[in-house]
């Protein structure tokens, strides 16, 4: 499930910017499918533009409401009435997402007989000074077995020990749902935390849903911001 919503914050219609001759929406869909891994791809939208964009290019469309403050939101609209186990969510301004990455997710399942875990997503270690103190650069911290214990726009781990080495991971955007997660999502109130971080994976932890962090080294490009676009296009090959 790709949800893709026209009008982004921080760069309004990225999703219908240029990459290479196509749409990022177009590229994030092509490479969604071209991974082999999915019975179905699928865009969800509130955008004429980009649902027609998807059609033109043979993908298939769920259209959705206009007003959902998230893409969780958003792809459980859609998945409600879908005859599905597991819900993968690449976010469309993510034209370089691979196949790699994304089997670990699913092998995240594989190996959870018992339902112990809600969903599965990604982070990638980062030490840039700049981009662990950016705001826009999501942060993860989890416990010895993996487990999300909190996401934040702030550099954590705050380094106060000069003696011992703090780790940083960026969190990606890309999840695995079971799909009673999103559902129970959908139908619960944000609450303060995720509202004052504008961060959808806490509303999960203040629930009680159980996070599974999958670690990759492939970092890829998010288009968040023009420049991002122009990176993008520098490495499209």
């Amino acid at each position: 499930m790709i949800p893709a919503r026209y009008g982004a914050s921080r760069f309004p219609g990225k999703l219908m910017k240029d990459l290479a001759g196509k749409p990022v929406i177009v590229r994030t869909y092509e490479a969604a499918l071209g991974t082999g891994l999915f019975g179905r791809v699928v865009v969800v939208t509130d955008s004429k533009d980009i649902a027609e964009a998807i059609r033109n290019a043979g993908g298939e469309v769920i259209m959705s409401r206009e007003d959902h403050e998230t893409g969780s939101d958003r792809i459980a609209e859609a998945v409600e009435q879908l005859d599905v186990d597991i819900a993968v969510n690449v976010q469309g301004d993510e034209p370089f997402i691979e196949g790699e990455s994304l089997a670990k997710l699913l092998d995240v399942f594989r190996a959870d007989p018992d339902g112990e875990i809600d969903l599965a997503s990604l982070m990638t270690e980062i030490t840039d000074p700049e981009e662990i103190a950016s705001p826009n650069t999501v942060k993860v911290i989890t416990d010895h077995r993996g487990f999300a214990l909190y996401f934040s726009r702030a550099p954590i781990p705050y380094p106060r020990s000069e003696t011992v080495r703090a780790t940083y991971f960026k969190h990606k955007g890309v999840y695995a749902f079971r799909k009673q997660a999103l559902l129970d999502f959908r139908r619960l109130p944000m609450q303060p935390l995720e509202a004052v971080e504008k961060i959808e994976a806490i509303r999960y932890l203040e629930y009680g849903k159980r996070i599974k962090m999958v670690q990759t080294r492939v970092t890829g490009i998010e288009i968040d911001t023009p420049e991002d676009l122009e990176k993008a296009k520098a490495a499209w090959t």
